[in-house]
């Protein structure tokens, strides 16, 4: 073992000799060489969610892991995003996959599993909260299990959008880990409060925003989410091209199988409504390697040799989007940004969800492209047949574009949930049932 942490009798542990292993510098190579491990780093990271690490070794580890670029590699990402979520508040295993059976409506490739829309923040656009706006819409077909918090270095969160709803905004932290599935039996959104869910984190809250940087815990909050073992498929925007890869790679080795990770040309962290978008894929293949069953009809199904080889691979996918793509017209970004105080997002949002807003609207658009990626990466566009509703003329898009996907039919799919009204209805079944859960 590299490097270890040793308990120094009180309440804190010494992860000194980690931190020497992390200082290692080759002059040789003209870089870092430390053999500390992802699952080393990880586990000094977890002490922060228990207060057993100092606040200055707490702040040595951060300050190293930015300084290194080690917060950059993918194995580190994953195995500290999995302590995250270990120490996380933890919800009721049984009573989601129930939720999933009873309320999921599979079509296509969806299997009725839990589905997140999130960025990492820290782009500098501070566009109209698209993310939290599109995985409303998108909660018309899908579970949605909305992982967020206020804002960081953006004028409007999305907890600050929907505290923001009037004439009555949801309880946001009433929504704990004992109420989830409460609120799920009601609802097909919830969101998942990070101060609720992560209480450990405010033990770091303060040295983060005294060393005045970004730090791995601004990149650990999509790979964070506390339902994430029954997430299905999930959009991941980045604010850096070079962390789509990056990202990509890291839910892969968290056993993710249907995802996105996007990034605008603008260095955005959505789905541009302004030109180029890069996505990077996860796409689940048969493994020819495999021997046993071919059908996995439940999602507890499991083969008696588990050292075999697994029955799918995942891979990753390189391609460009861009609105044309959706059949939809571009926008700058100046028309979605800057963002605006909460309280005018969400006006702006209640607009939306009313269908007030005029066809061609840069907000409608943004949130369009976004909502009708979620629902392709999701697997609804997959299926030839369409019947969400009134208001539906079932006329399924066949077409594809890149990565041979349709997304036009994703764009089909989210104006009939904001023009039929299920939009507005999805969010205020959840209002609802945050109310129920604090019992006001």
């Amino acid at each position: 073992m590299a490097a270890q942490v040793v308990q120094d009798g009180n309440q804190t542990t010494s992860i000194t000799p980690l931190l020497h292993e992390m200082l290692k510098w080759s002059r040789n190579n003209d870089s870092y060489t430390s053999a500390a491990t992802a699952d080393e780093i990880a586990a000094a990271i977890s002490l922060i969610f228990t207060n057993q690490l100092g606040s200055v070794q707490c702040s040595s580890l951060l300050t190293l892991l930015h300084a290194t670029r080690r917060d950059w590699e993918p194995l580190v990402l994953a195995r500290c995003g999995q302590r995250m979520r270990e120490a996380a508040a933890q919800v009721d295993r049984q009573a989601l996959r129930n939720i999933i059976r009873k309320r999921g409506k599979k079509q296509g490739s969806y299997r009725g599993g839990f589905c997140d829309l999130v960025g990492t923040g820290g782009d500098g656009w501070s566009t109209f909260n698209v993310s939290t706006t599109a995985s409303i819409v998108a909660s018309s077909l899908l579970l949605l299990s909305k992982h967020g918090n206020r804002a960081s270095s953006s004028t409007s969160g999305s907890a600050d959008l929907l505290q923001a709803i009037q004439p009555r905004a949801p309880v946001i932290d009433a929504v704990t880990a004992e109420a989830l599935p409460l609120v799920y039996e009601k609802s097909n959104y919830a969101f998942l409060f990070a101060p609720t869910f992560h209480p450990g984190m405010r033990h770091v809250a303060s040295i983060r925003k005294q060393l005045g940087f970004r730090t791995v815990f601004n990149l650990l909050g999509p790979l964070a989410n506390p339902v994430d073992e029954h997430i299905e498929a999930r959009i991941v925007g980045v604010p850096l091209e070079e962390l789509g890869p990056i990202f990509a790679e890291a839910l892969r080795l968290n056993g993710a199988k249907k995802a996105m990770v996007v990034c605008g040309e603008e260095q955005l962290d959505e789905i541009s409504c302004a030109g180029k978008t890069s996505c990077w894929r996860l796409v689940d293949r048969p493994n020819p390697a495999f021997r046993g069953p071919r059908d996995e009809e439940d999602e507890e199904f499991t083969t008696s040799d588990e050292e075999g080889e697994p029955r799918t691979l995942v891979d990753v996918e390189k391609f460009i989007l861009q609105p044309s793509d959706f059949g939809l017209q571009a926008h700058p970004l100046s028309e979605v940004s800057p963002g605006k105080m909460p309280k005018e997002n969400a006006a702006k949002l209640m607009e939306l969800l009313r269908n007030q807003l005029h066809q061609g609207d840069p907000v409608l658009d943004f949130v369009l492209l976004n909502t009708a990626a979620l629902f392709v990466i999701a697997g609804v566009c997959d299926a030839d047949t369409s019947d969400m509703g009134h208001g539906d003329d079932g006329k399924v898009i066949r077409e594809t574009g890149p990565g041979r996907l349709r997304w036009k039919e994703g764009v089909r799919r989210a104006r009939w949930a904001i023009e039929s009204g299920q939009a507005l209805a999805a969010l205020e079944r959840y209002i609802e049932a945050s109310h129920a859960a604090s019992g006001k």
